[in-house]
């Protein structure tokens, strides 16, 4: 068995594939489409485990009560059902997925792939970009956030999950509340990826990635934190924050990673490339021999990526 993970990639960039290009802009982002389109939801699903995704991700980070409330009048209990399908959905795609390669000859690498309910930040529902500054970590309280956290992590838990990617965390409060949050669920397995600045040192509001990202690791139940790591910046970013984890003698503590394409995101505009920016793909082995274990794509990734990334973990694998 692979002791790599690949994961998706960008569920959005892959949903436009199906609906177009009106998914960034809206406040409930790709969640809207739980209600909308859910057979694109399965569709998308389904598109990265063809591209040999081991692990795909619920459509539920910005699924969330206060937005499904506000932007869809809906109640907290109706909310939480929204949430749940989100896990059926992805459900059903690996179920067809797994009938589509019972009689394949062919060896695939991900045949019994595996569901992380996706936990975006407290500031993905804020609809600000502050899940890229953390600003609102001095504004809230830790008990806040964990209360904000915990009905959709346990729905996610309930419904079925393998896991949970706690995912985009920006700020050193809110890392701190998902941690204290999972003891509660102590046969909870997840992994905790961080928003973060691109100056190789620091989370999204400035605190120690490397002290941050340690910290949580061991303070967790022991084996409940799967992996710690970094999502949506730039793949050239990774590396440097990287590098100061596994450099004490504590033993290796697991790593995720999934970038996003370069392109930076502004609320008033969009994706915006500022120059041409390596591709992730050129980075693979060089974080994998930083300790990666899971690995995939962020915003602006398809399937097609996820299918390289297949690739590259598949012949370093049958290398080593």
């Amino acid at each position: 068995m692979s002791k790599i993970k690949v994961l998706d990639g960008g569920f959005s960039t892959q949903l436009s594939t199906h609906v177009g290009e009106r998914i960034d802009g809206d406040p409930l982002w790709t969640a809207r489409f739980l209600v909308t389109e859910p057979n694109a939801v399965f569709a998308t699903h389904l598109d990265f485990l063809r591209a040999g995704a081991d692990i795909i991700q619920t459509n539920t980070y910005q699924a969330t009560i206060d937005g499904f409330v506000k932007y869809l009048g809906v109640g907290e209990e109706e909310s939480l059902e929204i949430i749940r399908r989100a896990v059926d959905y992805a459900k059903d795609a690996v179920n067809a997925y797994r009938k589509e390669i019972e009689e394949n000859d062919d060896a695939k690498s991900n045949r019994k792939p595996m569901i992380a309910g996706s936990c975006g930040p407290y500031g993905a529902c804020l609809h600000d970009g502050s899940e890229y500054t953390g600003s609102y970590g001095t504004r809230v309280s830790r008990e806040f956030l964990v209360n904000w956290h915990r009905p959709r992590m346990r729905a996610l838990l309930e419904e079925g999950v393998d896991l949970l990617a706690i995912e985009t965390i920006p700020c050193e409060r809110e890392a701190d509340a998902v941690v204290e949050l999972l003891r509660e669920f102590p046969d909870t397995r997840a992994w905790l990826s961080f928003s973060c600045r691109d100056d190789g040192r620091s989370l999204a509001d400035g605190a120690s990635f490397r002290e941050i990202a340690v910290r949580c690791y061991k303070n967790a139940l022991p084996g409940q934190i799967v992996a710690v790591g970094v999502n949506c910046l730039a793949p050239q970013s990774v590396s440097p924050l990287l590098k100061g984890v596994n450099k004490g003698d504590g033993g290796l503590i697991p790593l995720v990673v999934y970038p996003n394409s370069g392109e930076k995101y502004l609320v008033t505009e969009g994706w915006k490339k500022d120059r041409e920016a390596p591709s992730l793909h050129e980075f693979i082995d060089e974080w994998l021999d930083l300790g990666v274990r899971y690995i995939g794509g962020c915003c602006r990734t398809y399937a097609t990526d996820v299918k390289r990334i297949r690739s590259r973990v598949d012949l370093r694998e049958a290398a080593t």
